[in-house]
């Protein structure tokens, strides 16, 4: 039998797992005290497990997250009021299942948009259509597709993800453009999928960040009545850090 030529058609067949596992196991001569059936049935689970983290991986990149989060690493020990239970029943996505919005407020360095992307992350897993943006580098970004004329698709990309993150949400205040963009995302989203959005600025201040009254009480009537909150309090963590 040629062990090679067995490889390659797996590889050929984008059977990769079981490739890398017989390939491994043939490398290291490795004696394995297992019935025909035992070693297929042992190159068939290598394959599924392969292929299912390549699920995750796949709509992990997708998400464009900034950095690496995950629900595991939470740290409940720190002074900023994070209340263990309630975010526990958040990271199940009951409120993404049930179109609902998640609102993290804080200060700085209080750990909005780690827990933001770790539930993005989370989603991810469960193989749900997550996207994540910074909220000024999206508005910019949608500012220069109307001027090429693909604000509509983008638009609609944004439309398909089950859960839409708008990190650091609030920085800059909108100007017309991007409360008409902010609108239109939201008009979108509305019922339909989910937004967690992250920001510095409590809610009561939206309504002046946002400007323009009528659009203001549009936007706000569509996230806000809908959405869980999270208030994060305390000193930045990356100063406690330092000390």
């Amino acid at each position: 039998m040629n062990n090679q030529n067995t490889i390659e058609k797996m590889k050929q067949m984008r059977l990769s797992g079981m490739a890398q596992m017989h390939h491994t196991n043939i490398t290291n001569n490795i004696n394995l005290d297992y019935t025909i059936d035992q070693y297929i049935a042992m190159l068939v689970d290598q394959e599924w497990e392969n292929r299912q983290n390549k699920k995750i991986q796949n709509p992990v990149k997708a998400a464009r997250f900034r950095y690496p989060a995950s629900i595991r690493d939470i740290d409940y020990t720190a002074n900023r009021q994070l209340d263990k239970n309630t975010f526990e029943r958040l990271a199940l996505l009951d409120f993404v299942r049930n179109h609902e919005n998640l609102i993290i407020t804080g200060a700085t360095g209080t750990g909005k948009s780690y827990l933001a992307q770790a539930l993005g992350h989370q989603a991810c897993i469960m193989l749900i259509k997550t996207l994540y943006f910074n909220t000024t580098r999206l508005m910019s970004h949608l500012k220069l597709s109307r001027l090429e004329g693909t604000y509509s698709k983008i638009l609609a990309n944004l439309e398909k993800a089950e859960l839409l993150i708008l990190d650091d949400f609030g920085l800059n205040a909108f100007d017309n453009q991007d409360r008409q963009a902010l609108m239109d995302i939201v008009e979108t989203k509305h019922d339909r999928s989910s937004l967690i959005i992250s920001t510095q600025i409590p809610v009561s201040g939206w309504h002046e960040l946002i400007g323009e009254p009528t659009i203001a009480d549009a936007i706000l009537d569509r996230i806000v009545h809908s959405s869980h909150r999270i208030q994060l309090k305390g000193e930045s963590m990356r100063k406690n850090m330092l000390k």
